[in-house]
């Protein structure tokens, strides 16, 4: 098994340290053992040849007859053993040794068959050379590795911060900030040579300016086509209105409220996003504000019919499921608001674990809660629980949960599963509420079945986004 690293331990700039590092000691290691070897060689074989000189000079002497001198003896005791065996034997030979506490470089060859005549040269001197340098080859180095690690630091720090630049612009983009951009000046200077960091940078700035272009196209189309279809089903309400009582009447007016209901979730969608919604916040009572959340929907056509057995799905809303309840709901909701309580009115549960008092806009909550009713209870299954525990509301059914791609990518547009009806923007829409109230909506499933819809409301409300001049 790979030991575990530190996080910093995979950062370019430490993988760049530690490769300069490795390189700069191996390097002056290289260097410095080659010099210490010609300089070490040298100064020994200078020393060498003068102890040899002078043993030939001391065995001439030896041989006539005269005096050796103060530097050479016959079988001196601080002779080395090995030399001693060595020119017993009829060789000649030198080795640096200790004498009295100071190096000796000896030279010593047979003299009078089993004696040895030596001579001693003082070798202290060259010692102290060969260990000067060694120590200039230290700090030398030193000092080369740590300007190097300098030098190299502040070149891949330049790297890094280009690149970390490109990472924070890349992560924008991915959060929905469009107009981000990386606009690295190094790219854009006429006649220097682009490298790897400009070309990844240019890159990215081209396929922003390419994907906010597709994106803005895609929300004008989506834009023109709800306005231009809202005249002619104003018209074509109106006239069905005017159809004699009758099945096919109710048919025909409940595929123009459909129609109506699919025009309206195409511009709030559009108006979404442009990321210019303007929050309306004020004080509201969590818990009172979810009963008569429930009580609206449970007042809207959506709970006449069986729900589903499919797959939970993000599917459209009735137009009236954003509404709130009448005057006299919020008034009788006092009992079901307490801290623990729970009660059930028609097919939703409503339990108060921890009521909480927030600062909010109170048509975009009420909307993504009543959408999220909506979704519940056409593609799931009863019983269906809506909990207030704090800021945190959680809606639950009991059918066979959120499809996979749901709970991996979130809604997606017009998709629906199993061959359930509607349109697919009920919860985009409520996840794109959500956004605006900065609150975070989170999709799962129970372990023990059914989809769970998690809404966690901000503990300060955001700021309100700023127009552009002149825009309405």
């Amino acid at each position: 098994m790979r030991p575990a690293l530190p996080s910093w331990a995979g950062t370019l700039a430490v993988k760049a340290a530690v490769f300069i590092t490795v390189m700069c000691c191996a390097l002056a290691a290289l260097l410095g053992i080659l010099v210490h070897v010609s300089v070490t060689n040298q100064t020994v074989g200078q020393a060498r040849d003068l102890a040899l000189s002078r043993l030939s000079d001391a065995t001439t002497a030896f041989e006539a007859g005269n005096s050796l001198g103060h530097a050479a003896s016959l079988d001196p005791p601080e002779l080395p053993a090995s030399l001693r065996a060595l020119a017993v034997g009829g060789e000649r030979g030198t080795m640096v040794a200790d004498r009295r506490g100071r190096p000796t470089m000896w030279a010593a060859g047979p003299a009078d068959g089993r004696r040895a005549l030596a001579v001693a040269v003082d070798y202290s001197q060259s010692a102290h050379t060969i260990e000067a340098l060694d120590t200039a080859i230290l700090w030398s180095s030193a000092l080369a590795i740590g300007a190097t690690l300098l030098v190299g630091a502040v070149a891949v720090t330049r790297v890094t911060r280009r690149l970390h630049t490109t990472a924070q612009v890349a992560r924008r983009i991915t959060a929905g900030d469009l107009d981000a951009r990386v606009d690295d000046r190094r790219a854009k200077e006429p006649g220097r040579p682009q490298d790897e960091v400009g070309a990844v940078a240019v890159a990215l700035d081209s396929m922003a300016s390419s994907l906010q272009g597709k994106l803005l196209s895609e929300q004008r189309f989506t834009a023109d086509v709800a306005h231009e279809l809202r005249t002619p089903l104003t018209g074509l309400h109106a006239a069905a209105e005017l159809l004699p009582p009758g099945r096919p009447t109710e048919l025909v007016r409940d595929r123009v409220t459909a129609l109506r209901t699919l025009t309206e979730d195409l511009l709030e969608i559009s108006r979404l996003d442009t990321g210019r919604e303007r929050l309306e916040l004020d004080a509201e009572d969590l818990g009172a504000l979810a009963v008569r959340v429930v009580r609206a929907a449970e007042a809207s056509d959506f709970f006449e019919t069986p729900a589903a057995s499919g797959t939970t799905a993000a599917l459209g809303t009735p137009a009236a499921q954003g509404t709130s309840a009448a005057s006299g709901a919020s008034a009788a909701s006092g009992a079901w608001v307490a801290d623990g309580a729970a009660a059930t009115d028609g097919q939703v549960t409503v339990v108060i674990v921890r009521n909480a008092h927030v600062e909010t806009d109170r048509r975009r909550l009420e909307r993504v809660l009543g959408n999220l009713l909506a979704n519940a209870h056409r593609h799931g299954r009863a019983p269906v629980t809506l909990t207030v525990d704090g800021p945190v509301v959680t809606v639950r059914d009991h059918g066979d949960g959120y499809p996979e791609y749901l709970v991996t990518h979130g809604p997606q547009r017009f998709r629906t599963e199993g061959g359930a009806k509607g349109h697919g923007l009920g919860l985009t829409i409520a996840v794109g509420q959500a956004e605006v109230l900065g609150a975070r909506l989170a999709f799962t499933n129970a372990p023990d079945g059914g989809a769970v819809a998690t809404l966690t409301l901000p503990q300060t409300p955001p700021a309100p986004a700023r127009l552009p001049d002149g825009a309405a």
